[in-house]
């Protein structure tokens, strides 16, 4: 079948996530048909380096042998078997890893199947666990601006992104917002300035409303869909802080920053922050199944416990909740990073990619900012440097400078005017070095000397 033929089929039959359609079916889509390392190869045979990572799920690269080999072994046993009322080997081997690298108490894993589950299941256990205690006053969730956490009714809630969820704000229910730490949107203050007003929000709310407060829920360190906002040095453990002295719980949501994105298994070790829940999907499986994990601690769970007329169950679950096949990719994931020492092998690579980035796009005029925190980078697009005027959104700046490098063999995607990378680990020197100077070449193409 050819290029065309397929794409034509896409056209009649498939309807693409965060895509408008209209155009879509006018555009000349690339059809992938295969994938070597860390390249995608079209259906004509073209390869492209996957710089975002297939969506920020690939770790190892595409078509690793120890995951293939592990999932095709797994697939001689049994592909599924449900865990409502049966156990299964592959999920008991992957709570018992996770539990051993994640922060210390969270010792207990609900899987599920994607980053939104993740959180849904997050936001349920802590408006559940607060009533089972008897304090069905504390229902109250507390976010920061900008948040996105999925793309489910209770995550949308959570969010606070208006072109994905102001649609929806009428199926929403209330949740209270902090301004996130924008040093980015506030040049007259510095980084310390703006965690300590963020800080200093979150505070109060939580001086007045501590009795009606279930949970904070925070991206740690990166809040990723708003256009890759790294937060000030000292926000997070100032947020665990404020929840431990107030008696609410800390959910943090590792979906996109976990399993190496910030340069450590989760971003939370930057700052020594254990939550009460975390939040994991992703990189999880290493790019490979729908896979998530929500992990809770042991006082969290004990909540949960008692005779079943006390109705303290969790009466949540999916169909491939714990999903053999998934979990035993997820395992061999893990063997990955421990046996192959990739943390380790990340930090030269960040450094380059911070050196690179700062050499060859940093000065292009019309960069307004690099933000990034380990392999997660946005370079945000504007139109101004000195009056950091952004681009009209119809001229879709950051669209077209995704479009434009796929002639340099590189695969990115925007949000909005911010260019995303995000490589998988397994990126090596060379590609480093090609991705970025062709996201030079296309923004110089596309906005201009």
């Amino acid at each position: 079948m050819t290029v065309n033929q397929w794409a034509e089929l896409d056209k009649k039959y498939i309807w693409h996530p965060f895509t408008q359609m209209e155009e879509w079916t006018r555009s000349d889509p690339l059809v992938v048909e295969r994938a070597e390392g860390n390249y995608l190869v079209d259906t004509e045979g073209r390869k492209y380096l996957d710089g975002v990572s297939s969506l920020w799920v690939n770790v190892h690269g595409h078509c690793k042998s120890r995951i293939d080999r592990s999932i095709m072994e797994q697939l001689g046993k049994v592909a599924h078997s449900t865990l409502l009322g049966l156990a299964g080997t592959p999920s008991i081997e992957l709570a018992e890893k996770l539990v051993s690298i994640t922060p210390a108490g969270l010792n207990k894993v609900f899987y599920s199947d994607s980053g939104s589950t993740a959180v849904e299941v997050a936001l349920k256990i802590a408006f559940q666990y607060w009533r089972n205690l008897g304090a069905e006053q504390k229902r109250l969730f507390v976010t920061l601006s900008q948040a996105y956490h999925g793309d489910t009714i209770g995550s949308v809630s959570l969010g606070g992104i208006d072109l994905f969820h102001s649609i929806f704000h009428p199926l929403l229910f209330h949740t209270l917002t902090v301004s996130t730490p924008f040093p980015y949107h506030y040049p007259e203050l510095s980084p310390e300035e703006c965690r300590e007003m963020s800080l200093g929000q979150l505070r109060e709310i939580a001086e007045k409303q501590t009795d009606e407060i279930a949970a904070v829920i925070v991206e740690p360190l990166v809040q990723g869909a708003a256009g890759m906002i790294v937060h000030p040095r000292g926000f997070l453990k100032g947020v665990e802080r404020i929840c431990r002295d107030h008696g609410i719980l800390l959910i943090c949501d590792e979906v996109a920053t976990g399993f190496g994105r910030t340069g450590k298994m989760f971003a939370c070790e930057h700052e020594n922050v254990s939550p009460d829940i975390m939040c994991l999907a992703k990189g999880l499986s290493g790019g490979y199944l729908p896979l998530a994990a929500t992990m809770v601690t042991d006082s969290i769970y004990r909540a949960f416990l008692g005779k079943h007329t006390e109705y303290r169950t969790f009466f949540h679950g999916h169909s491939y909740t714990g999903n053999a096949l998934a979990c035993a990719a997820a395992c061999a994931n893990l063997k990955i990073f421990s046996e192959e020492k990739v943390l380790e092998s990340c930090q030269p690579k960040i450094a380059a990619l911070t050196q690179r980035l700062a050499q060859d796009v940093g000065p292009l005029p019309h960069v307004g900012e690099i933000r990034q925190c380990g392999f997660m980078i946005g370079i945000e697009l504007i139109e101004n440097r000195d009056l950091r005027s952004p681009y009209s959104p119809e001229r879709r700046i950051g669209a077209q400078v995704t479009q434009d490098i796929r002639k340099h063999g590189v695969i990115l995607r925007s949000l909005g005017d911010v260019i995303v990378l995000m490589p998988p680990l397994s990126i090596t020197m060379d590609e480093i070095g090609h991705l970025v100077s062709a996201t030079a070449l296309s923004i110089n193409e596309i906005c201009g000397a």
